[in-house]
């Protein structure tokens, strides 16, 4: 963990848990996690990102949208933050690959599968098929999660934090090896039934109280 993601991490712990009564639940799932991890979230704000790395002990890598990248100062912070870019429309092969390499040398990447932040903070139920396509390619476990409550705190299009308690829920690791291995499927129809699977995993998750509705 470099200095910069370190400082990163730590104000958004910070700032989750003063403004957000951040908490996590099941949180003993975080610990002893593999090496090469694919973690899978829904998307609700920008929050979403700080939020689930400061759960972590371990370092992230997580796409960006590209045109965060713009400006320079922007552009060195996100860079050292471990922020890779994409493009939200049309995601670049490079940008897989990338993701795929870094799960193949043991790191940890944070996926959101909607690929964009929801406008009313409900699940979608199907994912976008870059993620079945790296699960098939970088072929390491899967671990989802879900968030409740950043929508409320700083919702699409929001310009100003408010308190509102957020949890974090961590689910167990999901097997893909079924489809991942069906040859009956072509390559896009795998794609998109894991991402499915990955989606149908997420919304699975629920909270085991009101803090974060």
């Amino acid at each position: 963990m470099n200095l910069w993601y370190w400082l990163g991490h730590s104000l958004s712990k910070l700032v989750a848990k003063l403004v957000c009564s951040f908490r996590v639940q099941d949180g003993e799932r975080l610990r002893d996690l593999p090496d090469g991890l694919l973690i899978v979230s829904n998307h609700v704000s920008f929050l979403d990102p700080p939020f689930i790395g400061g759960a972590f002990r371990e370092p992230l890598y997580y796409f960006a949208r590209k045109t965060l990248f713009d400006h320079p100062v922007a552009n060195f912070l996100f860079t050292r933050v471990n922020a890779i870019p994409v493009n939200q429309d049309k995601p670049e092969l490079s940008a897989l690959k990338l993701v795929i390499q870094l799960l193949k040398d043991g790191q940890k990447v944070l996926i959101f599968p909607e690929g964009e932040r929801t406008l009313d903070g409900k699940l979608k139920t199907e994912g976008e098929p870059g993620v079945g396509m790296i699960v098939c390619k970088a072929n390491v476990p899967v671990l989802p999660v879900r968030l409740f409550g950043p929508e409320k705190a700083l919702p699409r299009g929001g310009k100003k934090l408010k308190r509102h308690p957020v949890t974090l829920a961590v689910g167990e690791p999901i097997a893909l090896d079924d489809l991942v291995n069906d040859e009956s499927l072509s390559g896009k129809d795998r794609y998109q039934a894991i991402a499915n699977r990955i989606m149908a995993a997420i919304g699975a998750l629920e909270l085991r109280d009101s803090r974060g509705e």
